[in-house]
């Protein structure tokens, strides 16, 4: 204890201490121009780990959020000094990240998809055909349509014929679509619907009708003769599709989701998602894709590009090919279990390299489904004879799953930013080696390679097709293992992408694959706010166990829309 007669201080120079004091302070703040919490902001985020992704990989532990933007970043005190919000969130040590982005998905047909039979994980044609008679009990409707079955993940790996439904639906016409679009199993009444019941049927150009011992379909139908059967199947009703769509959308900001690309949509399509925007309906922020039909690029060079602060239509997107779990996939050698069978071109090619160019000159971008070696070459090479080199038109492609040796460097010198979807490696790897035999497998999937053409590569799902989770995405690419851990050191694992690859492939990349890197992508001042609150840093945790991770919250343009504790 110190005493006061041996400072050499009375007792009342010590009670106007601490008013010098305080003076000095105040003084001192209002000389450095700082005022304590003197700046009004909306929202004010705090006791987290910002990581804000931007090029000197900042992390903050603190952020102001103001009309929808963030307007400040720094540590704890510095922000909560200078600011003051009717809203405060405590992120409690959690981990704020930018805005998820699924830069390849469908979500349209996703949120159509929970309307219909779900023919996800089957064992056998007779459990999916069980589905679809246990749907049909449950919500009957003029057509029964379906999707999801793999014909891979069966007891017998093969395609069937349309018998066992012909004995469950005899009257009823019967559609169901393979996980990955590419392919349909129908029956006979919705084959005699169509016109196609007759054994002189010939498959369209890009598409194959599958035909049974006896010269009539079996039933299945591949690539562009799927629409033959699709274009007679009505459309659920307006309100139907409306709740679909609310809970296919809630389901994707729970799972820290803030952007959707949506891979080729008719104008009409694009139209129901502006006015839903419009009506705040629809709070997702999405990339819409113009699906390559005459009169879809038509409506969007006379009426695009569309750049909204949650709807952007500036793409089209084309199919060169099909699917490799189908055999649709163009490659340049045949398949290894079809001796003689390429796979199946599904454009013209006239007409795509004429379309290339109006999209060209309107400087709009062009997006094209490839995922055969044959057909990524083919688009690389009409590429490369329209943009003529290095460029900034950021023309991609969708997939590259397969691309021979010589054709990589044909991203990179042509600016052709490589799209592509790391749970498509994971789910393909048990039987893809079958399709392309033990020399093209080591060239599939090359995630890494890809990535050295222009150093990004924007990451989706591609869902339905796969999950929606973006935890099984980032698993998958810095693991290149499915969600049991298998295979034990992953597969062809030197094409995995590291932590930080993934989650700028996950953010950043993707913003800048569809030219909304100076507003999306990272965490800036300036940029909307944009985020995904979770309860642990994926950069730092072991693989595996960000599949245990949760979403706490998914803000868009500086609002909550999800939080887990309500």
């Amino acid at each position: 204890m110190i005493h006061q007669h041996e400072q050499g201080v009375d007792s009342e120079r010590i009670c106007i201490q601490p008013k010098i004091v305080l003076s000095v302070l105040t003084f001192a703040l209002m000389a450095s121009g700082c005022g304590f919490k003197s700046e009004q902001a909306d929202l004010i985020v705090h006791n987290a780990t910002v990581i804000t992704m931007d090029a000197q990989n900042t992390v903050a532990s603190a952020l102001a959020i103001k009309d929808g933007r963030i307007i400040a970043l720094g540590a704890e005190r510095e922000v909560l000094n200078k600011y003051s919000a009717l809203e405060t969130t405590d992120a409690r040590g959690g981990v704020i990240v930018p805005g998820l982005m699924d830069g390849h998905a469908h979500l349209v047909g996703y949120a159509d998809g929970l309307l219909e039979a779900n023919l996800f994980a089957t064992d056998s044609w007779e459990e999916t055909v069980q589905r679809v008679v246990e749907h049909d009990a449950a919500r009957p409707n003029e057509w029964v349509v379906g999707r999801g079955w793999d014909q891979n993940d069966w007891e017998l790996p093969r395609f069937p014929s349309s018998a066992l439904l012909d004995l469950y639906f005899p009257e009823k016409p019967v559609v169901l679509e393979r996980i990955d679009g590419h392919a349909l199993i129908v029956n006979r009444v919705a084959l005699q619907r169509a016109g196609l019941w007759r054994a002189s049927i010939v498959s369209p150009e890009g598409g194959e009708i599958l035909k049974g011992e006896d010269g009539y379909p079996s039933g299945v139908l591949i690539d562009n003769a799927c629409a033959l059967i699709q274009k007679h199947v009505p459309q659920r009703a307006v309100e139907e599709r409306f709740n679909a769509l609310m809970e296919a959308q809630q389901s994707l900001l729970a799972q820290g989701l803030t952007s959707i690309t949506d891979a080729g949509l008719a104008p009409s399509e694009i139209l129901r998602l502006d006015s839903l925007h419009t009506s705040g309906d629809l709070k997702l922020r999405i990339n819409a894709m113009v699906s390559s039909a005459d009169s879809s690029i038509a409506w969007l060079r006379s009426n695009g590009p569309i750049r909204k602060d949650r709807l952007t239509v500036h793409s089209v997107k084309f199919y060169m090919d099909g699917a490799l779990g189908s055999r649709g996939a163009l490659l340049l050698e045949p398949y290894s279990d079809r001796p003689g069978w390429h796979g199946l071109g599904t454009q013209d090619g006239t007409w795509f390299r004429s379309q290339l160019e109006a999209l060209a000159q309107d400087s709009l971008q062009a997006a094209t489904h490839c995922i055969g070696d044959s057909a990524v070459r083919w688009v690389l090479n009409a590429y490369q004879d329209i943009l003529g080199g290095t460029n900034d038109r950021r023309w991609r492609i969708e997939h590259a799953q397969v691309v021979a040796p010589e054709d990589f460097n044909g991203f990179g010198r042509n600016s052709v930013i490589p799209s592509v979807q790391p749970t498509h490696a994971t789910s393909d790897m048990y039987w893809a080696g079958e399709r392309l035999g033990r020399n093209r497998i080591r060239r599939a999937y090359a995630y890494q390679e890809l990535l050295r053409q222009l150093g990004m590569v924007a990451l989706g799902t591609d869902f339905p097709v796969e999950d929606t989770d973006p935890r099984k995405t980032f698993f998958a690419s810095v693991s290149r293992q499915d969600a049991s851990g298998y295979p034990k050191g992953g597969f062809q694992s030197s094409n995995a992408l590291t932590k930080e690859q993934t989650l700028r492939g996950m953010t950043q990349w993707v913003a800048l694959a569809q030219f909304q890197e100076a507003e999306l992508g990272t965490i800036e001042i300036g940029k909307w706010a944009d985020l995904t609150w979770m309860d642990r840093n994926w950069l730092t945790i072991a693989p595996a166990d960000v599949l245990e991770t949760r979403v706490l919250g998914t803000c868009i343009a500086g609002e909550w829309l999800y939080l887990a504790e309500r």
